[in-house]
């Protein structure tokens, strides 16, 4: 029996694995990995275990003994560099590994500077796998100069890891603000009056020419004529799908691996989860990145495999830590046209709307209107805006 081929070890491909057991799959099961070490949190890297706060250990997603209980075949260190759809096999390290269904969690994978302005260079990072982090760690010694390209959520969660360990820290964002591209101003303004308490020089309006140095870099030429001297440089601008698997065997690709309602690719004993998988949403196709649509799709997928026949209904949340704030987002703010700015003590919650329906809730340091706020969106249900903007006003009478 070849049975089912993971191709991927991250969350989507351990939570599929996991749940494909639970359901009582009894074949075999392999989960084939590009690097060399079993599924791990991605999260805590640009955060804890920069910090060196969360061990090694801590990241892992389960125990060794959990893959060998479960029977769990792990190829790691091993990337899958043919499918053969006809054949029903995968390319592994010059071997044909059969599968009578194949699941790819391949994940994405981070934008770089291009060569010919630096990004190349010595020095200069991205924050994506444990290898990367680990590369980087050395660079942490304070009063070391830093300078993170992107104001995104990654190199704002890796700026606040520099500054707590002391560095000098620089963020060069093209847009007029940070968080330009998934948060409204009022979100984006906290955070980057935090980021200034903290002593985080924030750049924005301003393009990156680009690196200078021979060999390594040595500082970052702006587009306004100014240079930024830099002991080594962080790209947080952004993650693109990871195709090239799929696309070199034929699959439909459309911001990702197009899948179906269920999981499922244009071929049928094929299946996609996690975040390289754009699944139809709202007549077009949606693509997340995130924990939490790797969790849930890749368990729908697991259950699809075994002839489930559920279709998937995201159920977005995210969630990031920079120095002590917690900012944590339920729902999609895709389409809004208007926020409703709702303080609470020492925190806020920004509330998305898009006429008079609810899209989505940004809050920060304020829990209990994420709680809320998640479960009016997950309900289908829309308070009316001014009673959310008035401090006065019981969150919790408003699921009532």
């Amino acid at each position: 029996m070849a049975g089912i081929v993971i191709v991927g070890a991250g969350q989507a491909a351990a939570s599929l694995a996991a749940k494909l057991r639970a359901l009582g799959h009894d074949g075999p099961l392999t989960i084939v990995g590009e690097e060399p070490v079993a599924p791990y949190q991605r999260p805590p890297l640009s955060k804890g275990y920069l910090l060196g706060e969360m061990p090694l250990e801590r990241l892992m997603l389960r125990a060794p003994s959990f893959w060998e209980d479960q029977r769990v075949t792990l190829r790691l260190g091993a990337p899958v560099t043919a499918i053969d759809r006809v054949a029903k096999t995968v390319t592994v390290a010059g071997e044909a590994l059969g599968y009578d269904q194949l699941a790819l969690t391949t994940g994405a994978v981070p934008r770089r500077l291009p060569s010919a302005i630096g990004g190349d260079l010595d020095g200069v990072y991205t924050v994506r796998t444990l290898a990367d982090v680990d590369a980087m760690a050395a660079e942490f010694a304070p009063g070391r100069r830093l300078v993170v390209v992107g104001g995104g959520y990654i190199g704002l969660e890796a700026a606040a890891v520099a500054r707590k360990l002391g560095l000098e820290v620089t963020v060069v964002e093209l847009a007029p603000r940070i968080l330009s591209r998934v948060a409204a101003a009022e979100t984006a303004e906290a955070v980057a009056d935090l980021h200034a308490c903290h002593g985080v020089t924030i750049r924005t309006g301003t393009g990156l020419a680009r690196l200078a140095g021979a060999g390594r870099v040595t500082g970052a030429e702006l587009d306004d004529g100014s240079t930024l001297p830099a002991d080594f440089v962080i790209v947080g601008v952004g993650i693109t799908p990871d195709t090239r698997l799929a696309g070199s065997a034929g699959l439909e690709i459309d911001n990702g691996i197009a899948v179906d309602a269920h999981g499922r690719t244009s071929d049928p004993s094929i299946w996609a989860a996690g975040d390289c998988a754009a699944f139809p949403h709202a007549g077009g196709r949606l693509r997340l990145e995130s924990v939490g649509n790797a969790i849930d799709m890749g368990e729908l997928v697991a259950a699809n495999m075994l002839g489930a026949g559920k279709a998937y209904v995201p159920k977005p949340w995210f969630w990031s830590d920079q120095y002590d704030m917690k900012l944590q987002i339920a729902g999609l703010n895709t389409g809004y046209d208007r926020t409703v700015r709702r303080p609470a003590g020492d925190g806020l919650s920004v509330w998305y709307y898009a006429g008079d329906r609810l899209l989505a809730v940004d809050a920060i340091d304020d829990p209990r209107a994420y709680m809320i706020g998640k479960r009016l969106i997950e309900a289908g249900r829309s308070p009316d805006p001014a009673a959310l903007a008035d401090p006065a006003t019981d969150l919790k009478a408003l699921l009532a």
